[in-house]
C-alpha cells in the first residue's frame, strides 16, 4: 500500500472509533441544546416578526387599493398606517385600561356569583339530575375562576397571547415599527426573493408568491374585521341586555373569533356559560342572538369579506388551526390558514401538474 493512501485510511479509522464517535455525538447534542436554547430565548422575537409581517399583509391590500386610485404608494403607505396606528393607540388607551380593570373585577365577582347560582332552582334540578353536589359543584367551579392564570388557561391562551404578544407599551411600539418597515419594503423583499429563483421558472414564482401573499392579505383583513364585528356585538348585547363585564367580554370574543372556523362556536359557549351566572333569561336571549349572527357571519358576511383568497376544504382549514393552535396558541392558529392554503395552491398549481404531465413511468 503507498504512503498516499496511509492518511485517509487512518481518518477513516479514528472516525469509527467508540472515543471519536461519542465525542463527536456529544457536541452535536451540544449544539442542538444551544439551538434549540437560542431558539426558546428569542421565540419571543420570532413571534413578534412573524405578527409585524401579518399585519403588514393585511394592510398592504389597502395601500395597493389607494395605489390602483392614483395616489402614490408612499403616500397610501403613509394614509393606511397611520390610520393603523391611532387604532392601536385608541385601543390601548381606551380598552385596555378598562379591560383590565374588568378581569380584576370578575375574578372578585365568581364567589358571590357561583354562591347565587347554587340556589337557584333550576340549577339544583339539573345537579341532582347529574347526580351531584350543588354546593360543592359551585364551591369547586369558584374555586377554579378565582385563580386568573386558571382563567386564561380556560381561554386556550388567547388572552394570554394576545397581551403576552402585545402585552406592554415597548413591545406594541417595537411590533407597529416592524409592521411599518414591512409594509413599506414588502415589494424588495419579494423582489429579493425571486431573484433566488432561476430565469427560466421566476415566471411561475411571482405568479404564486402574489397569489399567496394576497390570499394571506386578504384573510388577515377579513379576520380583523370579522374579529372587530363580534366584538362590537358581544359589548352591545351586554349593555342591552345588562350583563356585566362588556368590555372583557368583548376582547375575550376578538381574540377567540381569530381562531378560524370554531372561534364563533367557542365563543357562544363560553359566552352563554358566563352570563348563564348572571341571569338565565339574559343568558337564553344572549345565546340565541349570537347564535343567530354566526349563522349571518357563516353564510353571508364571510363569503363576501373572504372572496376567493382562502380556498381551502374546511377540514383541512380545522386541521391546520388545531395544530397551530398547539404549536403558538392564537397566532398559530392564525397564521396555519394562510400557510395551508398557500401548501395547497402550490400543491395544485405545481405538484399536481408536473404528476400530470407524466405519462411514462421513469
Amino acid at each position: 500500500m503507498t504512503p498516499e493512501e496511509q492518511p485517509p485510511q487512518r481518518t477513516r479509522a479514528s472516525l469509527t472509533s467508540p472515543l471519536t464517535l461519542g465525542f463527536a455525538l456529544a457536541i452535536g447534542v451540544l449544539i442542538a441544546v444551544a439551538l434549540a436554547t437560542a431558539l426558546v430565548g428569542v421565540s419571543t422575537v420570532i413571534l413578534s416578526i412573524v405578527l409585524a409581517l401579518f399585519l403588514a399583509l393585511g394592510l398592504d391590500p389597502l395601500v395597493s387599493r389607494i395605489e390602483r386610485a392614483g395616489i402614490a404608494r408612499g403616500w397610501g403607505i403613509a394614509i393606511v398606517f397611520t390610520a393603523f396606528a391611532v387604532v392601536v393607540a385608541l385601543v390601548i388607551w381606551l380598552i385596555v385600561p378598562r379591560v383590565i380593570q374588568q378581569l380584576v373585577e370578575f375574578v372578585q365577582a365568581v364567589p358571590a356569583a357561583m354562591a347565587a347560582l347554587a340556589s337557584q332552582d333550576w340549577f339544583v334540578t339539573a345537579m341532582d339530575a347529574l347526580g351531584a353536589n350543588p354546593d360543592a359543584v359551585a364551591e369547586g367551579v369558584a374555586q377554579f375562576f378565582s385563580d386568573p392564570e386558571r382563567l386564561l388557561a380556560l381561554t386556550g391562551g388567547v388572552v394570554a397571547t394576545g397581551f403576552g404578544v402585545i402585552g406592554g407599551i415597548s413591545s406594541t411600539i417595537v411590533i407597529v415599527a416592524l409592521t411599518l418597515y414591512m409594509l413599506a419594503s414588502i415589494e424588495g423583499m419579494k423582489s429579493a426573493f425571486y431573484r433566488f429563483t432561476p430565469a427560466y421558472g421566476r415566471s411561475t414564482v411571482i405568479r404564486l408568491t402574489e397569489t399567496i401573499t394576497g390570499s394571506m392579505g386578504g384573510f388577515v383583513m377579513t379576520m380583523a374585521v370579522l374579529g372587530a364585528l363580534n366584538a362590537t356585538l358581544v359589548m352591545l348585547l351586554h349593555v342591552v341586555l345588562r350583563l356585566p363585564f362588556p368590555a372583557l367580554m368583548g376582547v375575550i370574543a376578538f381574540f377567540l373569533t381569530l381562531i378560524p372556523v370554531v372561534g364563533s362556536v367557542l365563543f357562544w359557549v363560553v359566552g352563554s356559560v358566563v352570563a348563564l351566572f348572571t341571569d338565565p333569561v339574559a343568558a337564553l336571549i344572549f345565546a340565541v342572538l349570537y347564535l343567530v349572527y354566526m349563522q349571518v357571519e357563516s353564510y353571508v358576511l364571510t363569503p363576501r369579506l373572504m372572496g376567493k383568497s382562502i380556498a381551502v376544504p374546511g377540514i383541512l382549514v380545522l386541521i391546520g388551526a388545531m395544530v397551530g393552535a398547539a404549536l403558538l396558541g392564537l397566532l398559530g392558529a392564525l397564521v396555519a390558514v394562510p400557510v395551508v392554503a398557500a401548501i395547497t395552491l402550490i400543491v395544485r398549481e405545481v405538484v399536481f401538474v408536473r404528476q400530470d404531465a407524466r405519462t411514462v413511468r421513469l
